[in-house]
C-alpha cells in the first residue's frame, strides 16, 4: 500500500495500518485489549506521536487508540471525507429583515485541519448557509468576508475597517448586522465597535463559537441562529455579544459590548456580563429583554462612525514585587497610555512610584482598573491609592480592564490633550462606567456548599 494513503502516520502506528491493510478515511473495526471500536480512521497531525491511531467514532468525537492495545483491525468501508461545505445561494423571502454577516474568521467559520491538528479559518461566510440552512427562516442574509484571521490577530486595522463597513451597511438600509468573530478577543472588538460606532439605529451582534463546526457539541449553528434573530428582529440597537446563556441549548445571552468578558477557556457559556446583568436572552422565537434601559431600534439611517485608535497603549497587570523598569520600558518605547490592573481597590507597590512619576512627567496617560473585575476603583480609601492619585493616576471607576484599554486607545487616537482624554475616558458612552452595580450583578457560586448544591440541582448551570 502506498504511504500517501497513511496521511501523517509514522513509526509503530504506520506499521500497524500496513499490517492490517487499513487506510486513512477507511471505516474500520479495531479490536483491542480494552474492547472493540468502530469508526473512521483519521489523518494524524504531523507533530503527533507514532503510538496512537485516531478514530472518529459514530457519535462524532475523536478518540486515540494506543497501538500497544490493538489485537486486530479490519477495514469494512472507505469514503474520504470532504470537510469543506459548499457555498449555496441564500434564498430571499419577502417580509423577512435584511441582515448582513461580516466575516472575520474564528471558530464559528472554521474547520479542523487533521494534518496539523489545528482549527483553521476555512469557511467563507457564504458557506454558512450551507452549514446552517435554518438561517433562511430567520432573515434575508447577505455576507461579506472582511478578514480570515484568528481573533488574536484582530487589532486596530480590523476595528476601523469593521466600523467603516458597518456605517456603509447602515447607510444602505440594512436591518441588522452580524459579525462572525473568534471568541478569544471578541470582547475587545465589542468594546472597540461600541466606541467607534455610536447611535446605531440597528443591532450590531458579534458572535462566535467555542467549538468548531465539525464537532457534535459545536455551538456555532445555534449561536448564529440566535445572532440572526437578534440582528433581524430584536429591538436592542447596540453593539452586543451573542453566545450561550447556560451550558444547555435553551437560550443565548445578549451582552452589552462594554461589560462583557470571556470567563472560561472551553465552556460554551464562557461569556459573562461583568458588574451588571445581560441585556437580554435570545432564542429562535425572539429576544426577551432583561434590562429595561437600552438603545431602541430606529428607522432612520443616522449613525456616528468614529474610527480612531492609538496603538501605543498598554495594559500592565500588577504583580507583587513589580520593578520600575516595567513602566520605564513602556515610556522609553514611546507608549502614550497605560492601563494598570491593580490589586484590591486599585493599588501597586511603592518601588514603582518613581517610574510612575517619570511616565506622567513625560505626558503618559495612566488609568487604574482592578484585578477583581467586579467592583470599582476606590483609590481614596487607603494611603497607597491617595498617593497614586496625587502622582497623576486616574481611577477608571468600574471599567473592565480590557474595555478601559480599548477606550484609552480610542481616546488617544483623537487627541493628545490629556484633559480632553480624561473627559472622554470618564464620560460613559454605553455603560462602560455605571453609577452602581446591581445586587445581582455579582453572582459567583462555589460547589460543595450544601445550599449551593441544592440550588444547582434545581437550576441550570
Amino acid at each position: 500500500m502506498n504511504d500517501d494513503i497513511f496521511q501523517g502516520y509514522k513509526g509503530t502506528a504506520l506499521e500497524i495500518l500496513k499490517k492490517y491493510n487499513v487506510r486513512v478515511w477507511g471505516q474500520a473495526v479495531i479490536s483491542t485489549t480494552r474492547g472493540t471500536f468502530n469508526g473512521t480512521v483519521l489523518p494524524r497531525s504531523e507533530n503527533d506521536d507514532d503510538k496512537h491511531i485516531v478514530l472518529k467514532i459514530p457519535t462524532g468525537y475523536n478518540i486515540g487508540i494506543d497501538t500497544d492495545t490493538i489485537t486486530d483491525m479490519k477495514e469494512v468501508g472507505y469514503k474520504k471525507a470532504n470537510y469543506k461545505i459548499p457555498e449555496k445561494e441564500f434564498p430571499t423571502t419577502p417580509g423577512l429583515p435584511k441582515v448582513k454577516l461580516l466575516g472575520t474568521g474564528g471558530t464559528i467559520a472554521s474547520r479542523l485541519d487533521y494534518r496539523t491538528g489545528a482549527v483553521i479559518p476555512a469557511f467563507s461566510p457564504g458557506e454558512l448557509y450551507g452549514a446552517v440552512p435554518e438561517l433562511a427562516d430567520i432573515c434575508n442574509l447577505s455576507t461579506e468576508k472582511l478578514f480570515a484571521v484568528f481573533s488574536e490577530n484582530m487589532g486596530p486595522e480590523q476595528y476601523k475597517k469593521l466600523a467603516i463597513a458597518i456605517g456603509k451597511e447602515i447607510e444602505n438600509g440594512i436591518d441588522g448586522i452580524i459579525i462572525g468573530h473568534g471568541t478569544d478577543t471578541l470582547h475587545y472588538t465589542a468594546a472597540a465597535l461600541t466606541f467607534m460606532v455610536q447611535n446605531s439605529p440597528v443591532p450590531i451582534v458579534l458572535v462566535g463559537s467555542q467549538r468548531s463546526s465539525d464537532r457534535p457539541s459545536s455551538d456555532a449553528a445555534l449561536n448564529l441562529m440566535h445572532a440572526a434573530t437578534a440582528a433581524g428582529h430584536g429591538d436592542i440597537a447596540e453593539t452586543m455579544v451573542c453566545m450561550y446563556g447556560p451550558t444547555s441549548d435553551e437560550y443565548g445571552f445578549l451582552h452589552r459590548g462594554t461589560r462583557v468578558r470571556k470567563m472560561h477557556s472551553s465552556y460554551r457559556s464562557t461569556f459573562r456580563t461583568i458588574g451588571d446583568t445581560p441585556l437580554a436572552t435570545v432564542t429562535r422565537a425572539g429576544v426577551k429583554p432583561i434590562k429595561t434601559e437600552y438603545n431602541h431600534r430606529r428607522k432612520d439611517r443616522n449613525v456616528n462612525i468614529l474610527p480612531y485608535y492609538e496603538e501605543k497603549v498598554a495594559m500592565l497587570y500588577y504583580y507583587t514585587n513589580m520593578q520600575p523598569d516595567m513602566i520605564d520600558s513602556l515610556v522609553d518605547n514611546g507608549y502614550k497610555g497605560i492601563i494598570i490592573i491593580g490589586t484590591g481597590l486599585g493599588h501597586v507597590n511603592k518601588p514603582i512610584y518613581p517610574a510612575i512619576e517619570r511616565a506622567i512627567a513625560k505626558g503618559v496617560a495612566i488609568y487604574m482598573t482592578v484585578q477583581t473585575l467586579w467592583g470599582y476603583v476606590h483609590m481614596f480609601v487607603y494611603d497607597t491609592g491617595r498617593d497614586l492619585m496625587a502622582k497623576g493616576i486616574i481611577p477608571a471607576e468600574n471599567m473592565i480592564p480590557e474595555t478601559a484599554f480599548i477606550k484609552l486607545s480610542w481616546a488617544l487616537g483623537q487627541t493628545s490633550d490629556l484633559e480632553k482624554v480624561k473627559e472622554i475616558m470618564l464620560t460613559p458612552i454605553n455603560d462602560e462606567i455605571t453609577k452602581r452595580e446591581p445586587y445581582n450583578g455579582y453572582l459567583i457560586y462555589q460547589g460543595g456548599v450544601p445550599e449551593i448544591e441544592a440550588f444547582i440541582k434545581k437550576h441550570h448551570k
